[in-house]
């Protein structure tokens, strides 16, 4: 146990600086790296400084560093258990990111992505395995997804007003892998159009320019939404059969489509034989109080995937599409499905975090989540009052698109920033042709308060 731990620990005693504040980082390290797991026993204070080499005074003091920092839980006659203290379970925007998350940056303000609900996901990991058995004796190759989980995504978009069968579900390894499964079904002639937002979300655009699909922009604003004219004549003119479209809290401006602007998509695409692909990543991500979404965006030529990374965590890669049962059927039948579905274990987590009937359902953690990001949306835009940069405050999803006044470029401040140890995303990096869009940046408000300060600071 005692040539364990100190092995865990590495080659702590090279750093600079009192031993016992060196051996408390290390420590640290280690627990976050996984090397020393979270629940860890620690040997007595008299072993420690046996096997370490060190006095027990230094143990002690390390000791006491650790658990004044919360990575300590001691228990008279009991010893003391390393632990992840409050400052890391308890927020929304991953560690990694506040520490060189982003190559040699300092803080990496580059990814809208939240932090797994610490103590939700593992009781939701925990009643998976205890409920894995049925998995254990099945085949384990891909199917459409449990049935389990697909009835419960029926369900949850029935409630919200959207009438779904399970048979209406297809699971996948997220929205990115639902989005390729898709493209590769509907967008057989490389050579027809594809209407996209313009800005939309990166990852999208990526996978569109690899299939060398020819992007139709169309513009939408976070102060006043999609021009729906403006999309009409497009389709009208072009001649698109796919569009994909993000109408719920859109990634990067926050627009939220109006109830008519949804139903003009809808009529529209049934005029036309377009066949729209609506992103609902961030739907569950409103932050009014009390939230009010609005309708689903839907018609018979309308397709909804989603994701539960966003409002769960990135690393759970479990997506889904809501389509016709039987275009779900023959999506099923692509062999590139299997590539793209998520292992039956992470489905099962998926479904326990999902099951509103538990103690630590969706529900709950919305709850939690929502306030956090409301405040951190109100503490960034709080840093933002005294500049002149100008943004639309918006109802729901992770991030503020600024508006830069002056004539410095969006690209110019990232790389200013990025020589003071900030990584964030310009304008360009959402722009269908990467060369429009120089005076926005995408600010996300997912990090911490003390992190967007000091965030706002190197950028002012």
């Amino acid at each position: 146990m005692q040539r364990g731990f100190a092995a865990a620990l590495g080659t702590w005693r090279t750093k600079e600086g009192p031993l016992a504040r060196s051996l408390s980082a290390a420590v640290r390290e280690a627990v976050v790296d996984g090397r020393l797991p979270a629940g860890t026993r620690l040997p007595s204070e008299r072993e420690l400084a046996r096997t370490l080499d060190l006095s027990r005074g230094t143990v002690v003091t390390a000791l006491t560093l650790l658990r004044d920092d919360g990575w300590l839980h001691t228990r008279h006659g009991s010893g003391s258990v390393v632990r992840l203290p409050a400052q890391l379970t308890e927020r929304t925007t991953p560690w990694s990111l506040d520490r060189g998350g982003a190559g040699d940056a300092d803080l990496d303000l580059t990814l809208a992505v939240t932090a797994a609900p610490h103590e939700a996901y593992l009781a939701a990991v925990g009643r998976a395995v205890e409920r894995s058995a049925a998995l254990l004796v099945d085949s384990g190759v891909a199917t459409p997804g449990l049935p389990r989980l697909r009835t419960l995504l029926a369900e949850r978009y029935t409630r919200s007003g959207l009438a779904t069968r399970p048979e209406q579900i297809l699971v996948t390894s997220g929205a990115q892998a639902a989005l390729t499964l898709l493209l590769d079904h509907l967008h057989t002639d490389r050579r027809a159009p594809v209407v996209v937002e313009s800005p939309t979300y990166p990852g999208a655009l990526a996978i569109l320019r690899r299939r060398r699909a020819r992007l139709l922009p169309v513009p939408v604003t976070a102060a006043y939404g999609w021009d729906t004219e403006h999309l009409a004549e497009t389709v009208r003119g072009k001649g698109p059969q796919l569009a994909y479209l993000i109408p719920d809290f859109h990634n990067p401006t926050g627009a939220h489509m109006t109830a008519p602007a949804r139903a003009a998509v809808a009529a529209l695409a049934e005029r036309h034989a377009l066949t729209v692909v609506v992103d609902e990543t961030m739907r569950d991500l409103d932050l009014r109080t009390p939230p009010r979404p609005e309708p689903h965006l839907c018609g018979a030529r309308v397709i909804q995937i989603g994701s539960a990374s966003k409002v769960l965590w990135s690393g759970l890669r479990v997506g889904w599409i809501r389509a016709g049962a039987a275009l779900v059927r023959e999506l099923a039948r692509n062999p590139l499905q299997a590539q793209l579905s998520p292992p039956p274990l992470e489905q099962l987590i998926a479904t326990e975090l999902l099951h509103e009937g538990e103690g630590d359902g969706l529900d709950e953690v919305l709850v939690d989540r929502r306030s956090r990001l409301r405040a951190q949306r109100d503490h960034l835009a709080g840093l933002l009052t005294e500049t002149d940069w100008t943004y639309t405050l918006p109802d729901g999803g992770l991030s503020l698109w600024l508006h830069l006044g002056g004539d410095t470029t969006a690209t110019e401040l990232a790389a200013r920033a990025a020589k003071r140890g900030l990584a964030v995303s310009p304008g360009p990096l959402f722009a269908v042709d990467r060369a429009t869009l120089t005076h926005h940046l995408r600010l996300p408000f997912t990090a911490t308060p003390d992190v967007l300060t000091r965030a706002v600071g190197l950028l002012r």
